[in-house]
């Protein structure tokens, strides 16, 4: 593959999601994240806040918060635009939606194209938006094992940044994660917390009063100890604050063990569309 093509990623290991978030309430999470010291911002097209989320980025880089060049922003392509009709306008209107002349890195959102066009299609898609340099970096999100292999055997290997999956305390993911890491593949997990339950599990509470934190950073340096990208996400000034503190604690190997036992394989993304697990 030509060297454009190549991938060094410069993902940050921490980030702030914005799934769910909506309007006024994704505009004051990203802001408030920037504000914190999140430089990693993620969204998708499908989640309807690209508008929210790049008038937040816009408005901190007109008020000195943070200059475009420090910033990493990751959109996702929906199921609907993963073939030549409709792929780079969609991904030009996220720029247009986003006030960004390129994003930092660029997902196939799902596996699964709404019209069953083939893997080498939109990967092909996802190859030419690098080149017309409207992404920096390219990668997947939600391919399971057989998926990944598939992918770099079309693109080949160094191309693919990261693959997005879940992975928390109850859902860890090894063989995913083993197969990407096999590649040169980062691992970003989302939903760490799976939607607030591993932050009630006794387990992971006792981890957090050893440590004297909470257990939402004790989630999170569990995933980056194991060299995950994470990106939880928050409303609350606090909570945000919380996360980004999660980068000052180091889990000992008995705390990690730990951690690592209470997988139990509860998935929370599982949309009909979902490719056979692995």
């Amino acid at each position: 593959m030509p060297n454009v093509n190549q991938s060094q990623t410069k993902i940050p290991s921490l980030g702030v999601g914005t799934f769910r978030l909506k309007d006024d309430e994704a505009y004051n999470s990203v802001t408030m994240a920037l504000e914190v010291g999140f430089r990693h911002i993620d969204t998708a097209q499908i989640y309807g806040n690209e508008e929210a989320v790049g008038r937040a980025i816009n408005d901190a880089i007109a008020n000195n918060l943070v200059a475009r060049e420090d910033l990493y922003v990751t959109t996702k392509v929906w199921n609907d635009k993963l073939n030549k009709a409709s792929f780079v306008d969609s991904v030009k209107e996220s720029l247009e939606k986003l006030q960004l002349s390129y994003v930092d890195l660029l997902l196939i959102h799902w596996p699964s194209p709404e019209n069953g066009e083939s893997m080498e299609e939109y990967l092909g898609e996802l190859v030419r938006v690098k080149e017309m340099g409207l992404t920096k970096e390219i990668g997947i999100s939600n391919f399971t094992v057989a998926q990944v292999e598939e992918a770099v055997s079309i693109l080949g290997e160094g191309v693919i940044a990261t693959n997005q999956v879940e992975v928390h305390p109850y859902l860890t993911n090894e063989k995913v994660r083993a197969a990407c890491e096999k590649h040169g593949i980062t691992v970003t997990g989302y939903m760490p917390f799976a939607v607030g339950k591993v932050l009630k599990d006794e387990t992971i509470t006792a981890i957090a009063d050893k440590h004297g934190v909470s257990t939402a950073e004790v989630v999170v340096a569990w995933e980056l100890a194991h060299g995950l990208v994470t990106i939880p996400s928050s409303t609350k000034r606090k909570n945000l604050e919380t996360n980004f503190k999660a980068l000052e604690l180091t889990l000992d190997a008995d705390d990690i063990a730990k951690i690592n036992a209470l997988d139990c394989g509860d998935r929370q993304a599982n949309p009909d569309f979902s490719p056979a697990w692995d």
